[in-house]
């Protein structure tokens, strides 16, 4: 994996699309767990758990790393499968108001068999799981987290349409 100088980050930023790994973790009784997001873009709104992938990365490295990071879990602690591909647009960046931010997102749904005794408090705080059905109406929880449970958003992998 290689690491930029934040300069040459900024940079990307600034010229290319980002891609990541968003999780959409559900619990055994099926409520989704969400983070209030600790750096821009989107800070202080609820996000669902996730992170790019680095170069020199490869996907299933990048996934084990985000489940280790984000979650403080192993591949065999969960199921998954993936949603589809998404794009989040941002007017800021987490380096600036005026660095805008592009993401290609590879959403997977990720269910666990227990639920977590800790998680870690890196990127996000104050986490909370929260029932299906409340997740749309729910002011704190950014619009992008949103789309992963709104069926016109990407009607073919919202599996939480009929939860």
């Amino acid at each position: 994996m290689t690491f930029l100088a934040v300069d040459d980050f900024k940079k990307v930023i600034a010229s290319t699309p980002l891609v990541s790994i968003d999780m959409i973790v559900s619990g055994p009784k099926g409520q989704v767990l969400f983070g209030k997001r600790e750096n821009r873009p989107a800070k202080d709104f609820l996000f669902v758990p996730g992170g790019r992938i680095l170069k020199n990365e490869n996907f299933q490295n990048a996934f084990r790393r985000l489940l280790r990071e984000e979650l403080d879990l192993t591949i065999n602690d969960v199921d998954a499968n993936q949603l589809g591909v998404y794009e989040h647009f941002y007017d800021d960046s987490v380096f600036s108001d005026v660095i805008s931010t592009h993401y290609v997102v590879i959403a997977f749904q990720v269910r666990l068999k227990e639920l977590p005794t800790k998680l870690p408090k890196s990127q996000h705080s104050a986490y909370r799981w929260k029932n299906v059905h409340d997740i749309l109406e729910d002011p704190e929880i950014h619009e992008h987290s949103k789309w992963y449970f709104q069926s016109n958003k990407n009607a073919d992998y919202n599996v939480f349409k009929n939860a």
